[in-house]
């Protein structure tokens, strides 16, 4: 049975996917594909993985966690499942502590080295979601904002600017799970597809359809309603309308430069550390994807190029 991680990320369309493959759970199950989300992992099949205060040593979380998850491995088994998708974005870590730590996913290898020893080496393939930095970061704080959370400074946003990118934590998953095969999507392409995500982590062709926008982060008007409802003034969210982009012109920029470094890593064969699936429109490298192999001598030919 191939044991499937997906870790989302945040903020990449994750919840609409778990909904839909909630949804889909009967139909999929007579193609012999299982599904555990979030209402089975958080607190159930998953709890000790990672250290929870409480009367047992991490150690002894970890075992038991370790004989759960078997016994459960093993009814899916005994069930005819071929293929069983985990999908739980808190396996990578909390948002909101990533924007404490001013960093992408800092722990992402310590918490996948846990959940490794964990499933005892049974996970087969990890799938990730990526997303143009910018965005990603800018939709994090909308959502922590709304969730609560006071408006990170000015400073804060100036540091996340040069934080690290996707490339930095898939070399952490792929460290921290040596043995599991890394699918890499992007949110631009796949969000509203959850039957493409699906594909690219069992090869399972479902009917095109598109997933329920679901936590979506909030746009400028309701994130200064929701400041001035907690007594918070909106005039730190700065002017405009329409998606809040806490970062400078040239932040922004030079996020969208590492993301597309990470992408265009990710194009040329990522050191054989993943593969990206669905890359119509990515940038060629070493390896280009194989509908982009077609170029030859003929290309070459300067007969009615303007000069």
């Amino acid at each position: 049975m191939d044991v499937i991680l997906h870790l989302g990320a945040h903020r990449t369309a994750t919840t609409s996917f778990q909904s839909w493959m909630r949804e889909q759970a009967p139909r999929l199950s007579e193609h012999q594909i299982g599904y555990w989300g979030p209402g089975r992992t958080r607190g159930g099949v998953l709890a000790g993985v990672l250290p929870e205060t409480g009367f047992l040593t991490p150690a002894e979380q970890l075992e038991r966690a370790k004989g759960r998850i078997a016994l459960n491995l093993a009814r899916c088994t005994a069930k005819g499942i071929r293929s069983l998708v985990i999908s739980d974005e808190n396996i990578l870590g909390a948002p909101r502590r990533a924007l404490k730590d001013r960093e992408l996913y800092r722990a992402a290898g310590f918490r996948l080295a846990r959940y490794e020893e964990a499933f005892q080496g049974r996970i087969s393939h990890v799938h990730l979601t990526i997303r143009s930095l910018d965005r990603w970061w800018a939709s994090v704080a909308a959502f922590a904002v709304s969730r609560g959370e006071p408006v990170p400074p000015r400073a804060a946003f100036a540091t996340l600017a040069q934080s690290r990118g996707w490339r930095d934590v898939i070399t952490d998953i792929a460290c921290a799970l040596p043995g599991a095969a890394i699918n890499v999507s992007v949110f631009e392409e796949v969000a509203s597809r959850p039957a493409a995500k699906l594909f690219a982590m069992t090869g399972h062709k479902s009917p095109p359809s598109r997933s329920p926008d679901l936590n979506a982060s909030p746009d400028l008007r309701q994130l200064r309603e929701i400041l001035t409802l907690r007594g918070e003034d909106p005039a730190v969210l700065g002017e405009g309308q329409g998606r809040w982009n806490p970062f400078t012109e040239a932040e922004a920029f030079g996020l969208k430069e590492t993301y597309g470094d990470d992408l265009f890593w990710l194009a040329s064969g990522a050191d054989g550390l993943a593969t990206l699936t669905g890359n119509r429109n990515g940038a060629d490298g070493a390896n280009p994807q194989p509908t982009h192999t077609t170029r030859g001598r003929k290309h070459d030919e300067r007969k009615g190029c303007v000069a």
